[in-house]
């Protein structure tokens, strides 16, 4: 074992402070998460949104409903929000004050609104800052040190005593799992129209499609409005197909991914698989395998999801590795690279794979068997 050193390489002052700066921000990025979901639950995006896209402080006070002495808190929060990119900011040239606008990021933030495309991640943001999920984070420590037997559960599964998104999620906190839910749901429906878009040749020919853990079918539903000749089958969980009305439009199937898909020309597991561990990973693409015919006759699993790599910047790939560890921290799952999705494939049985298309920090995989 080497001896511990008693000494280190001391910065310059240049580094030193530029260091202490880091530390500040490294340490403090939680407020930065705690200002979004702020916003979120004060309704700030929607409330710019109905005062037609600008807003002043004392408009948003008088919106918002907020005691007046609050206004100098609520510029200082706004301060922090605009300088990490959720709104932007010009000068009132009449009052001197700011006049605050939505970004793109602040956009889908708007709650409320029709629109096909817009699938508000409200939910996303309050689920993901719960106090549930943060005690999780905050006992990371703690659960490192811990010798437990495999298959190892999340630091969340560990502290709460249940698995996020699992039955029993809902006697731990009913309001967190119903918040939960509806970020996953927002989560994963956001995109599908680009998807369509960008890549809508990999459901060009194809007659049957079942969308594995589809939820109440907007992806599907979607789909088969861009092609209404492909036959979509939804399957999920049983809790979530008791829940969906019948619309004529898809069919839906209650049964477990683990254990059976409903056979079609192509399965789609549309940001599925990061939930889960390889072992399991290879049990549902095997599942998939089984349900579609060969590839000359077209067959295929499409899967949209995360490949982690820093080819798309800086900003993405630090997205891509928070989401990873948004996985370890709440669920067994884990954000991939290419490699980890090849050796998936290979042991699931199958062929080859294309990436058809990076979208954003999502790629858009073809398996073939």
């Amino acid at each position: 074992m080497a001896a511990q050193a008693d000494t280190i390489e001391v910065p310059t002052d240049a580094e030193l402070l530029q260091a202490q700066a880091d530390l500040w921000r490294h340490s403090l990025y939680y407020l930065s998460s705690m200002g979004l979901r702020c916003a979120v639950q004060l309704g700030i995006p929607t409330t710019i949104h109905r005062l037609g896209g600008v807003a002043s402080l004392p408009d948003l006070m008088a919106e918002l409903s907020l005691p007046s002495v609050k206004m100098p808190f609520l510029g200082r929060l706004m301060r922090v929000l605009v300088t990490s990119g959720l709104f932007a900011a010009d000068k009132d040239t009449e009052s001197g004050g700011e006049l605050y606008r939505l970004t793109p990021l602040s956009r889908i933030l708007v709650d409320g609104v029709d629109a096909d495309e817009h699938h508000s991640q409200k939910y996303f943001v309050l689920g993901v800052t719960a106090p549930h999920c943060a005690e999780a984070a905050l006992g990371l420590a703690d659960w490192f040190k811990k010798d437990l037997e495999p298959p190892v559960p999340s630091p969340f599964e560990d502290m709460h005593g249940a698995p996020i998104f699992d039955e029993r999620t809902p006697l731990m906190d009913e309001e967190f799992d119903a918040v939960a839910n509806q970020g996953l749901a927002a989560h994963d429906n956001l995109g599908i129209a680009t998807i369509l878009r960008e890549c809508g040749d990999i459901f060009k020919g194809l007659e049957s499609l079942t969308d594995c853990c589809g939820g109440d079918g907007t992806t599907a539903r979607a789909l088969v409005k861009a092609y209404p000749h492909i036959k979509c089958t939804v399957l999920d969980l049983p809790k979530v197909i008791d829940k969906v009305p019948t619309d004529g439009v898809v069919n839906y199937v209650a049964g477990d991914l683990f254990h059976t898909v409903p056979s079609s020309q192509a399965v789609m597991l549309k940001l599925v698989l990061h939930f889960w561990s390889d072992e399991d990973c290879v049990k549902i693409l095997t599942q998939c395998k089984k349900a579609i015919p060969p590839r000359d006759e077209g067959g295929k699993v499409i899967i949209i999801d995360i490949v982690i790599g820093p080819s798309l910047g800086p900003i993405m790939f630090e997205a891509q590795l928070l989401m990873d560890m948004l996985m370890m921290v709440n669920t067994r799952g884990v954000q991939r690279s290419e490699n980890d999705w090849r050796k998936l494939f290979v042991e699931a049985g199958f062929k080859d794979y294309k990436i058809v298309k990076k979208l954003g920090a999502r790629c858009v995989i073809e398996v073939y068997p």
